[in-house]
């Protein structure tokens, strides 16, 4: 089935990530989503390329934020390409862009200029660092504005200890699925108004929000504790150990006197529960070290495989700490939907699903991501021009 989103046009002007993944989100939802890209394509086309520095043929980084889309290329440098660009967004119901908004102002995409022509468009603007203050047109990727400036690295870290590197896409994807749930809402409201809005959200507001809990205690105390490393987990029930083969996993004791004795009888240890330096969480924390030192130590002598059974008989909460490899091979992601299975003319290609389920109108990927311009004949004739037409655009390069 198509999905939710079934019937509503999105025009994606988007580059890297982050818009094209709010657009891809929409798509896999449903929506008929055209890409627009310069005729030389999306720079992230070529990223996965340049970065391994080996020839292949796919690259799937691009692929998940861009399937089941169709795309036009076209020169926007040219009046006519931007008269191409204004008559689809006559027809669409949701424009989706992360170019700088300062740019699309000169190129006359303004949100002001577009509602003149669709008052019912909704236009979502992805940025870096959001539409007000001195940095609104500052370059920006994730890394920049979403992991390093929104606090997120440094609250991963002691102090002293080198910040940790981001993994690709972790702020774009957590800002694209945002964009994605702002823009319906959008539509929930012109259901009822009969008119669009402008929506924006920025990499910097997503990495705050992520990081709201710290954010949130400092603006209400004006202080916030620092980050510490595990031998000074301030409740030792929600910390990482280590088993006999290696394999790391996680306490989630976060009611600590509520399942510290569950602990001790998955440890086999009913003696720590007279330790007073145990008693409670509040001692606990103050001796956290010592307690840390002593799980270490427990928890050193069994494998994972054991460990997990015994906290499971205690019913004392656990995870495994896994790889993306591991965490592919598992049986429980599997279950609750991790993948999907995108059609490619044959048996089609396993890949990351978006995080959604819908009961009612459950979503199915279309195809994998088209070729730069690879449906720009097809959405020309699609808007009443004809193959004599399109010959002209080609002569003047206006489309490749």
């Amino acid at each position: 089935m198509p999905g939710p989103l079934e019937g509503v046009r999105v025009v994606e002007l988007g580059v890297w990530v982050a818009g094209p993944a709010a657009a891809g989100v929409l798509a896999d939802w449903g929506a008929s989503v055209i890409k627009i890209e310069p005729p030389d394509g999306d720079p992230m086309r070529g990223l996965f390329l340049s970065a391994i520095g080996a020839e292949v043929p796919i690259n799937p980084p691009f692929e998940l934020d861009n399937r089941g889309k169709r795309s036009l290329a076209v020169d926007l440098r040219t009046d006519e390409g931007k008269r191409l660009l204004g008559r689809l967004i006559e027809q669409a119901d949701v424009f989706v862009t992360n170019m700088r908004y300062a740019a699309l102002e000169r190129m006359g995409l303004g949100y002001e200029r577009l509602a003149e022509v669709n008052a019912r468009l909704v236009y979502c603007n992805v940025s870096g660092y959001g539409r007000q203050g001195p940095d609104r047109d500052r370059a920006a990727y994730d890394v920049g504005a979403f992991w390093s400036r929104a606090g997120i690295a440094l609250a991963l870290v002691p102090p002293g200890n080198d910040p940790p590197q981001q993994r690709g896409g972790m702020g774009d994807h957590a800002t694209g699925i945002t964009a994605a749930g702002a823009i319906c809402a959008a539509l929930v409201a012109r259901a009822r108004t009969g008119r669009g809005q402008f929506v924006s959200t920025s990499l910097l507001r997503t990495g705050l929000y992520i990081l709201g809990w710290d954010a949130s205690i400092r603006l209400r105390f004006g202080y916030i504790d620092p980050p510490y490393d595990r031998h000074h987990a301030p409740n030792p029930l929600i910390n990482c150990y280590r088993a006999e083969d290696g394999k790391w996993f996680w306490l989630l004791g976060l009611q600590g006197d509520r399942h510290w004795p569950d602990l001790l009888r998955a440890i086999e240890r009913p003696d720590l529960r007279d330790d007073s330096r145990f008693a409670n969480i509040k001692v606990r924390r103050e001796n956290n070290t010592e307690c840390v030192e002593i799980l270490d130590g427990i928890f050193a002598k069994r494998n994972l495989a054991e460990w997990g059974d015994a906290l499971d008989d205690a019913n004392m909460w656990w995870a495994p700490v896994q790889t993306v490899g591991e965490a592919i091979e598992d049986p429980q992601v599997r279950a609750a939907g991790g993948f999907t299975r995108v059609p490619d003319g044959g048996d089609g290609v396993e890949m990351v699903a978006s995080p959604v389920d819908f009961s009612a109108t459950p979503w199915t990927p279309q195809a994998l991501p088209p070729e730069c311009g690879q449906h720009t004949e097809e959405i020309l004739l699609e808007l009443g021009l004809d193959w004599e037409q399109i010959g002209g655009l080609k002569e003047r390069r206006v489309i490749p």
